[in-house]
Parts: structure tokens; C-alpha cells; sequence
């Protein structure tokens, strides 16, 4: 992991609110450490940065879940249409629904930007060398956003199946996204990606007719993989089976008000 995915480099990562200067610069420090030709050392030290995570990851989710937030984690590869499904969502329910976003990139505004033309209070993470968020990030992050209660909080992965995978950022739910214009084996060439997900949606439905993509294939694949994902099949550009996932978004945004929690009142420590 460490030693290929880039974040053994001492890169900075930026988060930045959306049409405001960046207000913090920090260095995350939980993924600086020297890369190692000795394999031992390498899995200690993956080990360490994966416990370390996993113990912000569990702070994070008491925090969530403690204040009904429904932080859902979305995943896919580059280009899949991530960001255009938010938007289209966030433009339909927002109405109705208090909503923030995280996004996370390599580099640029342009996401949180995009976002922010909805009218959504968006966070831009920008991960330099990095090629995932981690807990620690989304924490920083959670300092600057301030997420209501009963509230929906969106985090967008950097697009990548691979290393993402491995880190758990605290959230209620893990939806990975693939488009028809990608390969239908896909959840078997990433296992891990859907086999740690809740739910899959399968985007670009309305190019079905001009690739060479099977529906029911992809389906069968990632079941292979994981026998308890759900699917949902949309066009976040026409809207084709967006009521689906709003439905979706909507039981599990009960099932989580409905738990037996105490809100917390006090601001994320």
C-alpha cells in the first residue's frame, strides 16, 4: 500500500471552504513516513497508519452518529459521475434536506466549487501525492463544516478503487459508483472496493444502448464479491432512477434518527 499509492511522500494537504481562502494548511501527519526496501518494516508501518486511522474513523462515527448525521462515503474510479450525481441530488432535495459536502481531490477547487453553485456548503480536501481521504482529514475537516444535526453529509472520495478501499473515514454507509462506459468485471478486478460497500450505483444508464456494458453482469460480479450489496441503476444527467436512490438515501437517513442516541450538543473535539 504505502510503498506504491504515493502517500509515503511528504505532501501537504489543503482543506479549503468553497469561495473562501483556504483557512488551514496542515500537514497529515499520519501519512508521512519514509519509504522502506525492508517488506517487515513496510507492514508495520502500514498496520500503524491503518490502526491510527481506524481509531479517528471510530471518533469520527460517534460523532455522527451521536448527532443523527448521516455521513455517507462515495466511491468510484475517475469520471464515473460522482460529482454530477451530487449535484443533481443536492439540487433535488436540498429543499428538503440540510446537506454539506466534503471533496476530496488530488488537487483543484473545481468539485467544491461546483458544489457550492448548488447553494451547499462545500469543503475542498486536496490530497497533493495522496491518492485517498482518511479519517484524520475528514476530521480536520469536520472543524471548519460544523454539520448540523439530522443533517446529510456527503463525503466524495478521491476517484480511486484501489486505496480508499483501506481506509475507513467513519461514515454510516459506503456507496461505490461505476458507469456503463466502464467494464462490467470491474467489481471483480477491485473486490475490496464492493466488498466494504453498502450499496452500488450504476451510473450512465442512458449510454447503455452505444457501449458494450452488461447490467446484469456487473451485478452478478459484484455479488460474487459481496452477496449483500444493493444496486441501483441511474442517469444522474437525465435523471433516469434517481427517485431509487432518494428512497434509499431516505431509509437510511431513519433508520439512523430513529436509533436510541443521545445528540450531542458540544462541537467535534
Amino acid at each position: 500500500m504505502c510503498a506504491t499509492c504515493g502517500c509515503d511522500h511528504d505532501a501537504e494537504v489543503s482543506i479549503m471552504r468553497a469561495g473562501a481562502p483556504a483557512f488551514q494548511q496542515v500537514q497529515a501527519s499520519n501519512m508521512i513516513h519514509p519509504a522502506t526496501r525492508n517488506r517487515q518494516r513496510e507492514i508495520e508501518l502500514e498496520r500503524d497508519i491503518l490502526g491510527k486511522n481506524n481509531s479517528m474513523a471510530r471518533h469520527n462515527h460517534h460523532h455522527f452518529a451521536a448527532r443523527h448525521i448521516l455521513a455517507i462515503n462515495l466511491v468510484s474510479s475517475p469520471g464515473s459521475g460522482k460529482t454530477s450525481l451530487l449535484e443533481r441530488t443536492l439540487t433535488d432535495l436540498k429543499a428538503s434536506h440540510q446537506f454539506y459536502v466534503i471533496e476530496g481531490d488530488q488537487q483543484t477547487m473545481n468539485d467544491a466549487n461546483r458544489i457550492a453553485a448548488t447553494g451547499v456548503t462545500a469543503i475542498q480536501i486536496n490530497t497533493g501525492k495522496g491518492c485517498h481521504l482518511d479519517a484524520d482529514m475528514i476530521h480536520r475537516a469536520l472543524h471548519e463544516l460544523d454539520p448540523a444535526s439530522h443533517s446529510i453529509l456527503f463525503i466524495e472520495n478521491v476517484g480511486n478503487l484501489v486505496c480508499p478501499a483501506m481506509f475507513d473515514l467513519g461514515e454510516e454507509a459506503r456507496v461505490a459508483i461505476i458507469s456503463v462506459t466502464e467494464g462490467d468485471d470491474k467489481p471483480l478486478k477491485y473486490p475490496d472496493m464492493f466488498a466494504s460497500s453498502q450499496l452500488c450505483i450504476i451510473n450512465k444508464v442512458d449510454l447503455l444502448p452505444y457501449v458494450n456494458f452488461s447490467v446484469e453482469a456487473a451485478k452478478a460480479n459484484a455479488l460474487r464479491v459481496n452477496p449483500r450489496l444493493e444496486f441501483i441503476e441511474v442517469s444522474a444527467t437525465k435523471g433516469d432512477g434517481m427517485s431509487a436512490w432518494y428512497n434509499w438515501l431516505s431509509s437510511r437517513e431513519s433508520a439512523l434518527n430513529e436509533s436510541p442516541r443521545e445528540l450531542l450538543q458540544e462541537p467535534i473535539e
